[in-house]
């Protein structure tokens, strides 16, 4: 798309300010002009409808769009692992999502091959592998599997869950490998998890010294690591180490979101899955032993956030679905939105996202000089916020200034 005008909606531009009715003008591939322009280029009629900047989603696998476990027992071949990978990258796209940060799951080969135009979906910035000690969160093996024959479930330029070190010399090892294949920044698992197959949320896993080897191979290519975690104990020697986002937060205590502010350190909550866990667990292709890992932990998210918000903590937004129901996406700003209102939940997935991914003013706000990613809905979704929840509600979807979905 060449030079062009969206005309008659309301804008909400992604600062937190009031909606606003302007024309946006763009051209090539970026916004360059707010309010009504004489310049020629193709009239794009937005009436009725609400404008916001393409959504960001700052926690999600692409990777793991199959089954789980059937994906990890050599169940699925690698044809159809590849087609639901697609699938889900491109339903994000459709739900308004312009950009999204992959925490583990695929390798370098999707990210190309989105960038490219080989098939639909988001911008994406990837960790590759998530980084995890043996036997830790991460780690989805038979009991019997030896973990050296881990890696064999990795597909080559596709998917990579995860990558295991028992030392801070083989973690710096495969930092550096997660690194030549093409990961933006890194990932560790620092505690136990909600899906875990050999770990308790009370277990801390690595130590200081080991999560700093990442941060300083990280800092060396400029970038940063970013932490699954649960605990406070295993938030605190994360923090203590360099890192700079957590990702769940779901025991979060005021002391250690202190430390967090104190150090500038992120959160990024993740309301969505355990709403997936609790109602559908099959569903993601686990067991129903993980649903009981999930009770508990959407009212110590919710309070956790409330702890992060008094501490001042910069909070984005991501929505952790995983298998192959992933549809809903933006079920994340509606859960959100009911905990603090519309407007934040919409700033989350948009500015501050951008912020914590790097990409601060380039994407996540309409303003000139910014990527044209846009997305218009059917209705306001700052008085109604279920709107985010259905992908159809988004019905003209622009990123870079192409118009990859248009229902109206």
């Amino acid at each position: 798309m060449g030079a062009a005008h969206v005309v008659g909606a309301a804008v909400i531009d992604g600062s937190g300010r009031d909606p606003s009715n302007l024309d946006v003008t763009i051209e090539n591939g970026r916004i360059t002009q707010l309010g009504a322009s004489s310049a020629h280029g193709e009239r794009l009629d937005a009436e009725g409808l609400t404008m916001t900047p393409g959504l960001i989603d700052a926690h999600v696998h692409l990777g793991l769009s199959s089954p789980i476990q059937p994906h990890f027992s050599f169940q699925i071949s690698a044809a159809e692992i590849a087609a639901d990978i697609f699938a889900t990258a491109g339903a994000a796209l459709d739900a308004g999502f312009t950009t999204v940060r992959d925490t583990g799951g695929i390798d370098g080969g999707v990210v190309t091959a989105i960038a490219k135009g080989k098939v639909k979906g988001p911008r994406v910035l990837s960790c590759g592998p998530v980084q995890c000690q043996i036997g830790g969160h991460g780690y989805y093996g038979a009991a019997w599997e030896p973990t050296e024959l881990w890696s064999s479930h990795h597909i080559a330029g596709l998917c990579a869950l995860s990558m295991m070190a028992g030392n801070a010399d083989e973690l710096r090892h495969n930092v550096r490998e997660a690194f030549r294949r093409g990961a933006s920044f890194l990932k560790l698992c620092v505690t136990g998890g909600v899906v875990g197959a050999h770990d308790r949320l009370t277990d801390t896993q690595f130590t200081v010294e080991e999560i700093a080897v990442a941060v300083q191979e990280a800092a060396a290519r400029n970038t940063y690591v970013t932490v699954h975690a649960h605990n406070n104990e295993g938030i605190r020697n994360a923090v203590e180490a360099g890192v700079r986002c957590v990702e769940h937060g779901t025991g979060l205590d005021e002391s250690t979101a202190a430390l967090m502010a104190a150090h500038e350190v992120a959160l990024v909550p993740t309301f969505a899955v355990v709403e997936q866990l609790l109602h559908d667990t099959a569903g993601a292709g686990l067991a129903e032993s993980t649903r009981d890992r999930a009770k508990g932990a959407r009212e110590q998210m919710t309070k956790a956030l409330a702890v992060a918000k008094r501490a001042g903590i910069r909070i984005g937004l991501g929505s952790d679905l995983i298998g192959p129901a992933q549809g809903r996406r933006g079920k994340e700003l509606s859960l959100r939105a009911a905990l603090e209102t519309p407007m934040e939940a919409l700033v989350a997935a948009t500015r501050t996202n951008a912020e914590i991914l790097g990409l601060s003013g380039q994407v996540g706000v309409i303003t000139p000089g910014a990527q044209a990613d846009l997305v218009l809905w059917n209705g306001n979704p700052l008085e109604d916020p279920e709107l985010f929840s259905d992908p159809t509600n988004a019905v003209l979807v622009i990123q870079a200034g192409h118009i990859v979905k248009d229902l109206r």
